[in-house]
């Protein structure tokens, strides 16, 4: 069975074979759907504050 994972950033589903991981020292591990995401949360931006993200949908009352 593969696992379905879903980006760290923005909130949406990875497909199998899809997107990147990123394992900190700590051993936390971030999922990543595309480098548009994974650069957003490497410039420190909180998923609310951006409009496109499922966080910042909710946030605005859009979902």
């Amino acid at each position: 069975m593969v696992d379905s994972y879903t980006c760290t950033f923005c909130g949406e589903v990875l497909e199998p074979g899809t997107g990147k991981m990123y394992v900190r020292k700590d051993g936390t591990i971030y999922y990543f759907c595309s480098s548009k995401c994974q650069n957003n949360y490497r410039l420190g931006r909180p998923p609310r504050r951006v409009a496109w993200t499922r966080a910042g949908r909710k946030a605005r009352g859009k979902e």
